[in-house]
């Protein structure tokens, strides 16, 4: 069964763009627990320019679910990982200057690296994913750094899906397959919407968890914005009548 792990971190740039604590990012993630989601994901990056590392210490205490903490391992981010104790870290490649992750781990090349911060991660007892191309070829060296689980990054699937071609599932069916053989547990994330979800999980059941934040927050707005309207016209009506 898939679990639905919430990405707020759109929650966190939304508020930074005004300052203040609106809209405020612990309280999302209560009601997005509320309303059904199975996790909670945040993606602290050294600049803080969505979620801050303070959010991430306020958001340990509400988080009743499975809290995800998605980072480049620098040494700030493992200090706050390890202090914080999530039920899983996904180990991201950031690079300084992305708007967003643009790229899995080249596991074969860093294995090495991935694997001495994975142990210090399992030491204290926290799950470990590493965020993946969809390329066969770099699973086994997943493996080998003692990684739980690899999360397939899911951009380039989006795109195909959103052209249509829906030959575009094949390198993540295969990449699957081979995490599967390694004894690895499936999760995915990036891009994926309302609009392929459905089919992601359908060719590929065993994934595990999906992290969802940008589309899910941009629907949420289009989906939820009916409702808002009309409460706030209500309130308009009641206050002229008093």
């Amino acid at each position: 069964m898939t679990k639905l792990s919430v990405n707020i971190n759109k929650i966190a740039t939304l508020r930074n763009a005004r300052g203040g604590n609106t809209p405020n990012v612990v309280e999302a993630a209560i009601k997005a627990q509320e309303f059904g989601a199975e996790g909670i994901t945040v993606h602290p990056r050294p600049d803080e320019r969505h979620i801050r590392y303070q959010d991430v210490y306020d958001l340990k205490p509400v988080v009743t679910t499975e809290f995800n903490i998605e980072g480049k391992p620098v040494d700030s981010f493992m200090k706050l990982v390890l202090e914080v104790k999530p039920e899983q870290v996904t180990l991201v490649p950031d690079a300084e200057d992305a708007i967003t992750s643009n790229a899995g781990w080249d596991t074969v090349k860093h294995q090495a690296y991935l694997t001495e911060i994975i142990s210090e991660f399992k030491r204290s007892g926290i799950r470990t994913s590493i965020f993946l191309d969809p390329n066969p070829d770099l699973v086994e060296a997943a493996a080998k750094t003692g990684a739980d689980r690899i999360e397939l990054y899911t951009e380039s699937f989006a795109v195909e899906y959103a052209k249509g071609n829906l030959n575009g599932i094949k390198p993540y069916r295969e990449t699957a397959d081979a995490a599967l053989k390694n004894d690895l547990v499936l999760n995915a994330g990036h891009d994926l919407s309302l609009d392929n979800l459905q089919y992601f999980i359908e060719q590929i059941p065993e994934i595990a968890e999906v992290s969802i934040g940008h589309a899910l927050i941009s629907e949420a707005i289009y989906m939820g914005m009916e409702n808002t309207i009309q409460a706030y016209l209500k309130r308009i009506e009641l206050g002229r009548k008093n």
